[in-house]
């Protein structure tokens, strides 16, 4: 059904100038996510994975085509309007963590709260729900430096999620972890998508991360390959 249908993009198009040439990434790129859906999308390197994740989440605006998700036409945002659009519908998880040393792991996982118009006993009781949904409620005080990989990985997740996202993105989570942890997270990310109903695009080179999806597709030279 129609409303069933959270990210929908039609014939999109980016392309890059470099030098004198024009270097196309995706053509023609047509795609619909449901809602509460797991996405896993695999594919060569350059062949656009990232730059997608980067239209989906409003880093980046596409040369043409149309880009709705919940019912908004990001292509026609502007700047400030994206800013707020992002900071409401998205969560992002990349490869490494990007948390900031001198803050502990509650601090860090408020981070994108700040943003927002929450009191400060509301963020905390938003911190607390993440940090219990990433089983580490018991690591809040401490600082990135005296957590593991792994631990370090949920921290970003919590922070990805403290503000209940409609999307979270993540662009290779696993990447940098060793089987065991990566399997753990996978794990975890599965969890959010069956019990919280969370709506997954998740960019991997590991077919064993793919596995955790409930979907999976290639995207080869700027192109969907079905």
């Amino acid at each position: 059904m129609e409303q069933d249908i959270l990210v929908d993009l039609k014939q999109i198009e980016k392309s890059y100038r470099k030098g004198k040439e024009t270097v196309k990434v995706l053509s023609g790129l047509d795609l619909e996510i449901k809602r509460g859906d797991f996405l896993a999308l695999m594919g060569p390197s350059g062949s656009g994975k990232s730059t997608l994740l980067n239209l989906l989440g409003g880093l980046d605006s596409p040369t043409s085509g149309s880009l709705r998700i919940d019912g908004d036409q990001i292509d026609k945002l502007s700047q400030g309007q994206l800013t707020r659009w992002r900071a409401r519908h998205v969560g992002f998880i990349f490869q490494f963590y990007n948390l900031m040393p001198v803050l502990t792991t509650e601090r860090n996982v408020e981070l994108p709260l700040l943003l927002t118009k929450l009191s400060k006993k509301q963020r905390r009781q938003h911190v607390d729900t993440a940090l219990a949904l990433v089983g580490l409620q018991d690591r809040a005080k401490h600082y990135p430096s005296e957590l593991s990989g792994g631990q370090e990985q949920r921290v970003a997740i919590a922070r990805a999620i403290v503000s209940d996202p409609t999307l979270l993105l993540c662009d290779e989570p696993t990447g940098d972890l060793d089987r065991a942890t990566a399997d753990e997270i996978l794990d975890l990310l599965r969890d959010l998508n069956e019990q919280q109903n969370k709506t997954i695009i998740m960019v991997t080179h590991d077919p064993k991360a793919a596995d955790h999806a409930k979907h999976t597709l290639n995207l080869n030279k700027g192109a969907l390959e079905h």
